[in-house]
């Protein structure tokens, strides 16, 4: 039982950490960066590996960070240049990505940092890395590393509120008004990366990716308000992350699968049955449009 309530209540923090930070890369149109980061990362945990020789410890946060920094400012390098947006992501992301794939095989092939656990992941074993503080067991570290990373970004969004929003609404009205536009995207970005790389461990890049992208896409479906659509993707997240455990309890599959798969379903939901965007509403409106003209 106590298992099973670890499990839920790390999968619930990563939804909900990866949820109000991707609110704000939806609001931006820039939703697949995090595809970018969350694989690119990789780079720098190899790296940290490298200089550190160890999993342990703030220096694989760090080098996750400067590596999703360096994603974002190659990404945007390329931009500037004339490179059309979905290309220069690709063209970043694959090739960052590659190079921590041959780090990972030339450097790191025996430690417990193979690419298919960082895509993958496998949230069944994170309650079984567990860390005591004062001989006291403290329950699992990933719990405790992604609780901290939440209320960092929490506290970043909550202290930083006007200015997330300003710029991601009208950053040239941000930019008149003084506010530092690049900083905060790159501020953001660095919350992207490290989120990242703290729910790497438990869940996997591609349940990330997910879980950044799909919560505050409902969101946007079912809210017009910015702190309505903030609390709405992580409680989305979350019913995502509940419901694809048990889903992937009964049917004896993938956890992270499922889950993925939970957001995507209620996504759907929203797609469809959406009080003020949702296609069955406007479908009624375009009927109740055309009914006087073709009397």
């Amino acid at each position: 039982m106590l298992y099973e309530l670890w499990i839920l209540a790390i999968s619930s923090l990563v939804a909900a950490t990866c949820g109000i930070v991707g609110t704000f890369l939806v609001l931006r149109r820039i939703a697949m960066v995090a595809d970018a980061i969350s694989h690119t990362v990789l780079l720098g945990i190899v790296g940290a590996f490298l200089v550190s020789q160890t999993l342990e410890g703030p220096l694989m946060l760090i080098g996750a960070a400067v590596v999703g920094l360096a994603t974002t400012y190659f990404i945007q390098v390329l931009d500037n240049a004339g490179v059309p947006s979905d290309a220069a992501i690709g063209v970043v992301f694959t090739s960052l990505f590659s190079v921590g794939v041959i780090l990972v095989s030339l450097y790191a092939r025996d430690v417990h940092l193979d690419v298919d656990h960082v895509l993958m992941g496998d949230i069944s074993f994170a309650p079984f890395h567990t860390i005591e503080w004062n001989g006291i067991p403290m329950g699992p570290q990933a719990f405790w590393v992604i609780l901290a990373v939440f209320i960092i970004d929490l506290a970043l969004i909550l202290l930083l509120y006007k200015e997330f929003k300003i710029t991601s609404f009208d950053p040239a009205l941000a930019a008149a008004l003084g506010i530092p536009v690049t900083l905060l995207h790159y501020l953001l970005m660095t919350m992207v990366s490290i989120t990242a790389v703290a729910s790497f461990d438990a869940v996997g890049a591609i349940l990330v990716v997910a879980l950044l992208i799909v919560p505050p896409a409902t969101a946007y479906l079912l809210t017009e308000k910015l702190s309505r659509m903030i609390i709405v993707s992580a409680l989305t997240g979350v019913v995502a992350a509940i419901t694809g455990y048990y889903t992937a309890k009964y049917l004896n599959v993938s956890i992270a699968g499922c889950i993925a798969s939970a957001a995507g379903v209620l996504f759907l939901i929203a797609f469809l049955f959406s009080p003020s965007q949702g296609i069955l509403l406007r479908g009624r409106q375009r009927k109740k449009a055309a009914a006087p003209a073709s009397s």
